[in-house]
């Protein structure tokens, strides 16, 4: 379960940035996760349960936000939906996808107090 150490060094950065600021407190995080990033949502909750207790994100509210995995078909220059790493392109069939999102795991906002 890589989620424990991903979100271990999730909380690790909130911290330093937060005790940069000169809080005491995170008071929640946003992040985005990506379709085809490979980290599991509901293991990253529960992770941050129990990787935040004794930290300043002890009982900070975790929002996630999925983000859809979208492709480029260097081909024909058409935008699509991605399911997998390796789709063709519904559009001409050819394998020249380029993926454009869906691979990340970002936190984008914190509130801290």
């Amino acid at each position: 379960m890589h989620e424990l150490s991903l979100t271990q060094s999730l909380i690790e950065i909130a911290e330093e940035h937060a005790r940069r600021e000169g809080a005491e407190t995170i008071v929640s995080l946003t992040l985005e996760i990506g379709a085809l990033s490979g980290v599991i949502r509901e293991a990253v909750e529960f992770a941050f349960e129990a990787c935040s207790r004794g930290t300043l994100a002890e009982g900070a509210t975790l929002d996630i936000i999925d983000v859809p995995a979208l492709g480029h078909c260097t081909d024909c220059d058409q935008q699509c939906a991605m399911q997998s790493l390796v789709d063709t392109c519904p559009h001409c069939g050819a394998f020249a996808v380029e993926i454009m999102q869906g691979q990340e795991m970002t936190l984008t906002e914190m509130e801290i107090d």
